[in-house]
């Protein structure tokens, strides 16, 4: 279906244009959703004319949540960025657009488009919103990497951290959704690389995102990294070896136990860390029947 933007002098007084704008926008995200070419042009008049000036963060977010919540959020974000509205509600995200990011054939992609396909393979998988959230905003760190590094991204986890608080507090989003962005911004590209990684590495990355004490966040932390695997050209259908090796080294360390360890340490608490760590990292080598899991990696 194709929807029109309301020209009813009725119309304003149900929501105001600038909310209007958003919400034709996400509907663009739902299963039969559609913006014609023509109703893009006149949004695009409109943000030009500055309609979305003072537009009421709590209010745009709302309409955007709807649209990452729907079949395909890419449609959304496209009608936004066709209407030059992303500039205005998501320039960290729009400026994504143009950068090359490494990848396997062919060697590079667009960010931009990338981010895309990853909230739609995040739809695919049913993902919550506070995965949506973390995945369209994981990589605004790296809209202003040095050329001369392309496409590798330096420092973009700098860059990148305080574009996320920033737009958290903008859209007043719950702390949940930024503490996932914030951590798969940090934590992705190790999970990437955690086949090259020793069984002790493994053990202090558990620890680091803490999976033993925040399992569901760990797991949304999973689902995120295999989203943005999938993404890249020719993996739409591949398996993600690493979240499958990760989950199964955190089995490996529930079974442990951790509580005999700490006793037989209760005078020496660094060392009751030390230990525990090192069992676990036992657990994980037997569990994955190495102390690297490269020959499962890829």
């Amino acid at each position: 279906m194709s929807f029109q933007l309301p020209r009813s002098p009725i119309a304003p007084l149900l929501v105001s244009p600038a909310v209007n704008l958003l919400r034709i926008a996400a509907a663009a995200a739902s299963q039969d959703g559609d913006v014609d070419r023509e109703t893009v042009a006149l949004m695009r008049r409109q943000v030009a004319a500055g309609l979305l000036a003072d537009l009421d963060p709590a209010q745009a977010w709302s309409e955007l949540a709807n649209g990452l919540m729907s079949d395909a959020p890419s449609r959304m974000l496209w009608v936004l960025r066709d209407s030059r509205a992303l500039q205005v509600v998501l320039p960290e995200v729009d400026a994504l657009f143009g950068m090359p990011q490494s990848a396997d054939d062919p060697p590079t992609v667009d960010i931009g488009e990338h981010q895309f396909r990853v909230l739609d393979e995040a739809a695919r998988r049913q993902a919550p919103l506070a995965v949506r959230f973390a995945a369209l905003l994981y990589n605004v760190g790296k809209s202003d990497s040095p050329p001369e590094h392309l496409p590798a991204h330096y420092r973009h986890m700098e860059r990148g951290l305080p574009r996320i608080e920033a737009i958290a507090g903008r859209f007043r989003v719950p702390a949940e959704f930024q503490d996932l962005a914030v951590l798969a911004l940090l934590e992705l590209e190790r999970v990437h690389r955690a086949a090259e990684m020793r069984a002790g590495s493994i053990a202090a990355m558990l620890e680091r995102v803490d999976a033993f004490g925040r399992p569901q966040r760990f797991e949304w932390l999973m689902l995120m990294c295999t989203c943005d695997f999938r993404a890249y050209p020719g993996r739409a259908t591949r398996p993600y070896p690493k979240a499958a090796m990760l989950a199964a080294a955190l089995d490996a360390c529930k079974v442990l136990d951790e509580g005999a360890i700490l006793a037989e340490h209760e005078d020496d608490p660094a060392g009751a860390a030390d230990a525990v760590q090192e069992a676990r990292a036992a657990a994980i080598a037997r569990a994955l029947r190495s102390e690297r899991w490269a020959a499962q990696a890829d």
